[in-house]
């Protein structure tokens, strides 16, 4: 086989063996989204503060002119 055959030839093949790598690792970090997702979503609820209870307003608007009148 001539040289600059056998030269593209390793070309080629380095090629396709990073972007073969490339895309192992790509569906590796897919396989392990989900995964990823859970644990993130388990550490935030660990990690945020509680939220205290909004309280309800009493009554409403009835009465309100009677209550604020000048």
């Amino acid at each position: 086989m001539p040289l600059f055959v056998e030269a593209i030839m390793v070309v080629v093949v380095m090629l396709a063996c990073f972007f073969g790598v490339f895309l192992l690792l790509f569906l590796f970090a897919l396989a392990l989204f989900p995964v990823e997702k859970s644990l993130s979503k388990m550490v935030w609820d660990m990690t945020a503060p509680k939220r205290k209870p909004i309280p309800q307003p009493q009554g409403g608007f009835k009465g309100f002119s009677e209550k604020h009148r000048s």
